[in-house]
């Protein structure tokens, strides 16, 4: 039963899922203040760059066709680097 949900595509929903419900807390949790969150632009090109690589996951254990996984990682680059340049941006305005 757990070899069945860990190779069917139904675990990156799942983990989808799971990740809409941290980010829908985190922006709550930003919006409503008193704890030190990071920036909503951080929060979400984090999220993007997760939500990339399930789309790909899911991809590749439904066998979908092949544009599938590069799709997601491509995604998942964007959010990636995204993120780099928020990161880099920091660290400027810090010097």
């Amino acid at each position: 039963m757990l070899e069945q949900l860990v190779t069917s595509p139904h675990i990156a929903d799942a983990v989808m899922v799971v990740l809409a419900v941290e980010i829908a807390v985190l922006i709550a949790l930003r919006f409503r203040g008193g704890l030190k969150l990071p920036p909503l632009s951080a929060i979400i090109s984090n999220a993007v760059a997760a939500l990339g690589i399930l789309i790909a996951l899911r991809a590749a254990l439904a066998g979908s066709p092949w544009p599938g996984v590069p799709i997601g990682l491509s995604i998942s680059l964007a959010g990636h680097l995204a993120d780099l340049k928020l990161r880099l941006r920091a660290t400027r305005n810090e010097d």
